[in-house]
């Protein structure tokens, strides 16, 4: 009887056993706000404003309401594909820089109500919200601070004005989950008809904790974006990427909104003071806006799939933007490839190999975090070790030989951001090999990897602000992508198609038509000295699978130009190579195309390098037929290009030249003018 007892006893007595102490936060840790916000991962972003009318990025402000004029806008539309793409919000841009706005403010003309879109009667932000509500995504705010309309921008009046336009966007619109202030800040502008260059402190001349306070007390639950947060910063860049080693602290003191070397602050701080999270934003086209000249040029899944692994799978938050277009829709191109990258994350992340796998921590803390919480699918719990335990490992036994690609770990990041360093290895023959390693975790951070197969794997926690915390581990195998063509082009007109993989078949077309699997196989480079539109697709034979298509659109071939300059190295901003650029000491570029041409305007590649520096902000154009004798045709600014470094496109009035000299009549540093690829546009 006592054998019995005895062990029933010990049952009993382990049933009883408390739920050990659970860990110290380690600070900064995110509030309520950010701890709803981070769960989202993935949103939208509509650029849909006077820009898309009048075919900028940054409107100067002088445009018409009249021009705004949608022909057949959907709301539905827009809040149906982000569903459809599991976005679980949607940010659409109110005010942008040129100041008109898309609801009926009562303090301004410049508004969607002085328009012929529905007579005069409509509401943008309203039918935006209905839409979102309908298919149940969250409802954000972008704002612009800066407005080159408004004539009172610079003084005291306008920050009254920002707020009085705040107040109506948060007050009559309902919940709103996300208040996002961009960082363009001052700059020349129409300003009511004073057409001048107007400069603001950008540290204190929004005062912006007076307009936090008004954001918390319209919408408590909202976040605010900026540069420096409060709630959520900007990432750094437009491309879309987080850092390998991405932190969620932010000395948010010492950063503000505009501020000139934000890049240093982008990955966040290991010490930083605030919880401000990334926020990773990118277009799904170059431009925010709607170009046509951009149909061709939406991102290929792989391009997708690029910014999908390095925001989410580094510990940020991801904003794609749908630039919509005139008529008010989100275009075809634009759908399609969303809905692609949707199916492919599904696709990639379909089967977590470590559902039903164990795992075996080298420590734990005791009852209720245990290692067996990694695989529960419930991110509120988590394994972590005694205190003072900063290294350690687990191991996950699969039973038997898997083959995978992808670790995914959460960090219960409530308790703060604390590894610093982990790495992943697999077990041969009762040895460890590594696979991978990766610095922060966060909320979430994906390692890819070569297709590798264990039956047993382990990952270790190699360094950190405090003890690991960790909430989930999951093992992914995901299917191979195939990725579009590489086509490239000499100065002289040499035409090369090159594919990821050697097996690959190619197949192209050069009169503009989608390439067919069979039909023209490229096997050796050729000459294209016209222009012309060189498409091309990847074929794997062994699964049948076909890429997306690669195109470029070629002009004339630059084989028998020249550029007027003694410096040798000038050469470099027509040699077609993307990643050379030349520093033009004169702030210009000349060009002897060495035959007369129609041209229909020109291209500019800002430099591609790693420290940029010269991008030109204000241009013009100067042709010639003898190089003598010049003539102005063209003067503008290129928009945005300090964030978004992309070919800037200009279309002219067509005119017949040989010569041509781009002037760079303000760059944006203030640095000597550089020049990464000039190109001309005569088709």
């Amino acid at each position: 009887m006592k054998k019995i007892l005895f062990p029933l006893l010990l049952l009993t007595l382990s049933f009883c056993q408390e739920k050990a102490a659970p860990p110290e936060p380690v600070l900064p840790v995110p509030d309520a706000r950010q701890i709803a916000w981070q769960d989202l991962q993935y949103y939208g972003f509509v650029h849909f404003n006077m820009n898309t009318f009048s075919d900028r990025e940054w409107g100067f402000g002088d445009e018409k309401p009249e021009q705004f004029n949608p022909t057949a806008l959907d709301a539905r539309q827009w809040a149906r594909i982000a569903k459809e793409a599991g976005m679980k919000g949607l940010i659409i841009t109110a005010k942008h820089h040129d100041g008109f706005v898309l609801w009926p403010s009562k303090y301004t003309e410049h508004s969607v109500k002085n328009s012929p879109w529905r007579d005069g009667k409509g509401d943008l932000i309203q039918e935006f919200v209905d839409a979102c509500r309908e298919y149940g995504l969250k409802v954000g705010i972008y704002y612009s601070p800066w407005d080159r309309n408004h004539p009172d921008y610079g003084k005291p009046e306008y920050i009254t004005y920002m707020r009085n336009q705040l107040t109506e966007l948060l007050t009559n619109y309902g919940e709103i989950y996300e208040v996002w202030f961009d960082g363009a800040n001052g700059g020349t502008g129409w300003y009511g008809g004073a057409n001048e260059e107007r400069k603001v402190d950008k540290f204190s001349y929004y005062d912006w904790p007076t307009t936090h306070e008004l954001v918390r007390k319209l919408q408590p639950g909202a976040m605010m974006f900026s540069d420096a947060g409060p709630d959520v910063r900007w990432v750094g860049n437009e491309d879309g990427y987080a850092y390998e080693t991405t932190w969620s602290n932010l000395m948010r003191d010492s950063v503000y909104a505009g501020m000139p070397d934000f890049d240093k602050w982008a990955t966040g701080q290991e010490n930083g003071t605030h919880w401000v999270p990334a926020e990773s934003d990118v277009s799904i086209r170059p431009g925010w806006y709607y170009h046509t000249y951009e149909d061709h040029k939406v991102k290929t899944l792989p391009d997708l799939m690029e910014i999908y692994y390095n925001s989410i799978g580094r510990n940020s938050s991801l904003l794609i933007n749908f630039p919509v277009d005139t008529r008010g829709l989100i275009h075809k191109k634009d759908e399609e490839a969303i809905l692609k990258m949707a199916a492919k994350v599904k696709e990639d992340f379909a089967l977590n190999l470590s559902k039903d796998a164990s795992f075996e921590a080298s420590a734990d803390r005791g009852k209720g975090y245990t290692a067996d919480f990694l695989n529960d699918g419930d991110f509120n719990t988590y394994w972590t070790t005694p205190d003072g335990q900063l290294q350690a490992s687990v191991e996950v036994d699969f039973g038997k030989t898997v083959s995978f690609n992808r670790l995914l770990i959460q960090e219960f990041v409530n308790l703060g951001q604390r590894v610093k360093a982990f790495s992943l290895e697999k077990e041969v023959n009762g040895s460890w090999e590594k696979i991978a390693e990766g610095t922060t975790i966060g909320y979430k951070r994906i390692l890819r990897f070569p297709d590798t197969e264990a039956k047993k794997i382990r990952i270790n926690f190699l360094d950190g602000k405090g003890i690991p915390v960790i909430s989930e581990i999951g093992v992914y195998s995901a299917p191979a992508l195939l990725f579009p063509p590489k086509i490239t082009r000499t100065p002289k007109g040499k035409v090369t198609i090159q594919a990821a993989e050697s097996e690959l078949e190619v197949f192209f077309t050069t009169d503009g038509s989608a390439p067919k699997v069979g039909q023209n196989a490229y096997s050796d480079a050729f000459d294209l000295l016209q222009p012309a539109t060189v498409q091309a697709i990847a074929v794997d034979s062994k699964t049948g699978k076909t890429s997306d298509p690669a195109r470029v659109d070629f002009d004339l071939a630059k084989g028998s130009w020249k550029v007027i300059s003694s410096d040798t190295l000038a050469i470099r901003s027509i040699d077609e190579r993307a990643n050379s650029y030349w520093i033009s000491k004169t702030n210009d570029l000349t060009i002897d195309l060495g035959q007369e041409v129609e041209l229909k305007g020109f291209t500019y590649l800002p430099m591609q390098a790693r420290y940029p520096s010269g991008y030109i902000a204000d241009y013009s154009l100067e042709i010639s037929g003898d190089g003598k004798s010049w003539k102005r045709v063209t003067q503008g600014e290129f928009s945005n290009i300090q964030n978004s470094p992309i070919e800037q496109i200009i279309k002219i009035d067509p005119t017949k030249a040989r010569f041509v000299r781009l002037k760079a009549l303000r760059t944006v540093d203030g640095n000597a003018a550089t020049f990464g690829e000039f190109g001309v546009i005569t088709r």
